[in-house]
């Protein structure tokens, strides 16, 4: 397989800039692999499409507000940056713009001066900064941080706080609860409240965290996807959700996931016995076709990037072809494309 393979073309207009007016009130195109048929549906529609009572596995992950916009040395540089990880307390890594520029010592300023850093050193594509205040890192982001939006959803400075107030709700999940990522599990987006009450009489709810990184989203810039290395992503399945998986596979129920992230813990994992204690660890598990599923189903996703591993991902489960033939439609039918935009569902 070669990364050419996995391109095509989108207009730009049919990426997604904003959530659907409520959330939930997303479209569904269908595929269903054994007749290799493409239906088109509402995302209200999903229960109608759960039969036997399948295990529905979401991501439980909580996205931190970890933008932050700040200067930069005595010049007083504008910069931006994203924390990724914390190494130790105040200490993170950091993606940020022109980083060999920066040197050891140089004095980041955030907040308006609420929150001070220096810049630490250099590790890889990384930069490690070092908070020089003992408070509550992750308590500041909730007050001042911005959501980490993906590069193709644009945000100008005229954009009003209203704007900013609905990023913060609408690109979290309702059921976010362990806070880690720095990228919303964006299947999980379309559900309400009332949708996850609809599901307990036709599946199986469970849920595990994967705290999505830059390994998700990092491109894949060799033409041989074999010579592709993602980073590391640390996930934990809770006892009750590694047991029911298990138990549900012994029944020959189905097993569904909700998004890639869910799909990638599923496959890195060996469920082959009970468990008592949370199975936790980290994966840089990357899918591409050639390979097979041992713990996964079925699939609820949104629409990916070209050349993606996510891409890559729904290939493998459904067969390229029928993703093609899936995303034409999808173009023709101007579906909504990426994080905010429509989903679908890989039967």
């Amino acid at each position: 397989m070669r990364l050419s393979d996995f391109d095509f073309q989108l207009p730009d207009e049919l990426i997604a800039q904003t959530p659907s007016p409520q959330r939930g009130e997303s479209r569904l195109l269908v595929l269903d692999r054994p007749t290799q048929t493409i239906q088109h549906a509402s995302f209200g529609d999903l229960p109608r499409y759960l039969k036997e009572h399948p295990v529905m596995v979401f991501n439980d992950t909580r996205v931190l507000p970890a933008k932050l916009e700040g200067t930069a040395g005595e010049q007083g540089k504008n910069i931006e940056i994203l924390l990724v990880k914390e190494e130790e307390p105040g200490t993170w890594q950091v993606l940020m713009k022109d980083l060999k520029k920066y040197k050891p010592g140089q004095k980041l300023i955030f907040g308006k001066g609420s929150l001070e850093a220096e810049f630490v050193e250099r590790k890889n594509d990384l930069g490690l900064i070092r908070f020089s205040s003992n408070s509550d890192i992750k308590g500041q982001l909730e007050k001042f941080g911005k959501m980490p939006l993906p590069h193709y959803i644009h945000r100008s400075p005229g954009d009003d706080a209203n704007t900013e107030q609905q990023d913060r709700e609408r690109y979290q999940t309702v059921f976010a609860r362990n806070t880690g990522a720095i990228a919303a599990p964006t299947a999980g987006l379309h559900f309400t409240g009332e949708m996850l009450d609809r599901l307990t009489d036709c599946a199986e709810p469970v849920y595990l965290t994967l705290h999505v990184g830059p390994g998700t989203f990092q491109p894949v810039r060799d033409e041989d996807l074999r010579k592709h290395q993602m980073k590391k992503e640390y996930f934990n399945v809770p006892a009750a959700t590694w047991n029911a998986i298990l138990r549900a596979k012994n029944e020959n129920r189905k097993i569904m996931a909700v998004g890639t992230t869910s799909t990638r813990v599923l496959e890195s994992v060996e469920l082959n016995r009970e468990e008592k204690n949370d199975v936790s660890g980290w994966t840089d598990r990357f899918i591409y076709p050639g390979q097979t599923f041992k713990n996964t189903d079925h699939l609820l996703t949104n629409f990916h990037l070209p050349k993606s591993t996510l891409y890559m991902l729904v290939c493998t489960l459904a067969g390229s072809s029928l993703i093609q033939k899936a995303y034409q439609e999808a173009i023709q039918e101007k579906y909504r494309f990426f994080s905010y935009g429509d989903a679908m569902l890989i039967l």
